[in-house]
């Protein structure tokens, strides 16, 4: 499972610019399936079984936050704006990679010096002042950058004490890794109904992959697979869970209570640790798009819990990978 999600979280794929990890995605599925493409949307849709008698589509979103070249200014400085949420205060401090057709660039943001600084950078900084310095010459940076090139995190995965694992983008390539896992555990063990995975495009700007992967499908039932907010220092315990807490399982009026209530059985039939989420409104995940594809899916969210997320340094447990992946297989086995 390390070296899997080292894998996901060193692949470039910025929200739009899935290309990358859309091939990694595919053959790390492959040993596990016949049938898998991607489609036009960079969209990876892997089956399993009998999907004509009994569909159930698993969800996780395969893109990354990370920024966007909008601008080359006289001097060679690149300015970029936020693809999806950007935690801007993480900025100053960070290296980044630009992606180009032709490879790989590094870069890290200008910064104003504390010495000559009169406190007013002090505070996160406008999204509108971020500018990338790669030490090229204006020339240079023109020949080999060009506006519209995806910006993204230039950071080495890890593995903590505790089981943990840290990295830029494990939102929501740690939901990637439980699907394939999901995959090899049918694989060793098949299932009576048929599953469909899909790791959608663009789910951190709009969601497009899931809303036209789900169309597209139209299973009886959807799991969405996402991370959330962990307990930390600052995040009150009534809207986090606990890392080694297990799965949480989400209760929301836009998600099927069946579904809902279901994980939460096999949970304990199978005693799988697991943990609550409840939202008053949308999830503010791929759950909202499917739930209202078409005619409707019913759709139920279990997301991994992940500390400090939208920065360079996102962490979640090993364990609780394991176990979200052991509840939407025993899910799955209940099913039919």
């Amino acid at each position: 499972m390390i070296e899997l999600l080292e894998r996901l979280c060193k692949a470039n794929g910025v929200s739009g610019r899935e290309e990358n990890v859309c091939e990694l995605v595919k053959n790390e599925i492959s040993p596990f399936t016949d049938n898998v493409f991607i489609d036009k949307n960079n969209n990876v849709i892997a089956t399993l079984g009998d999907t004509q008698n009994y569909n159930i589509m698993l969800d996780a979103h395969i893109d990354q936050i990370g920024y966007i070249v909008t601008y080359i200014d006289e001097k060679g400085f690149l300015k970029i704006s936020p693809c999806g949420g950007m935690d801007l205060r993480t900025a100053n401090d960070s290296r980044f990679k630009i992606i180009t057709d032709s490879g790989e660039i590094t870069a890290v943001v200008c910064c104003m010096p504390p010495h000559l600084s009169d406190g007013g950078e002090d505070k996160a900084p406008d999204s509108n002042s971020l500018y990338l310095d790669t030490g090229l010459s204006a020339e240079k940076v023109k020949e080999l950058v060009s506006v519209g090139d995806t910006v993204a995190y230039d950071i080495t995965p890890a593995v903590l004490l505790n089981d943990r694992f840290t990295c830029c983008s494990t939102d929501n390539r740690v939901s990637c890794a439980v699907l394939i896992r999901v995959a090899q555990l049918i694989k060793e063990s098949p299932v009576r109904s048929g599953v469909t995975f899909a790791f959608t495009s663009q789910e951190e700007t709009y969601g497009k992959g899931a809303s036209t992967s789900a169309f597209s499908i139209f299973p009886n039932e959807a799991i969405v697979v996402d991370a959330s907010f962990a307990r930390q220092k600052g995040v009150a315990e009534y809207e986090s869970g606990i890392l080694d807490g297990g799965s949480m399982i989400c209760i929301s009026p836009i998600l099927s209570k069946k579904i809902s209530d279901n994980l939460i059985n096999v949970a304990k039939q199978n005693e799988i640790p697991y943990q609550l989420e409840v939202t008053g409104g949308r999830t503010g995940t791929n759950a909202d798009k499917i739930s209202i594809t078409k005619s409707g899916i019913p759709t139920g969210l279990v997301s991994v819990p992940q500390r400090n997320m939208h920065t360079a340094v996102e962490i979640v447990s090993l364990n609780d990978v394991e176990n979200t992946a052991q509840l939407i297989y025993e899910y799955i086995r209940s099913c039919i």
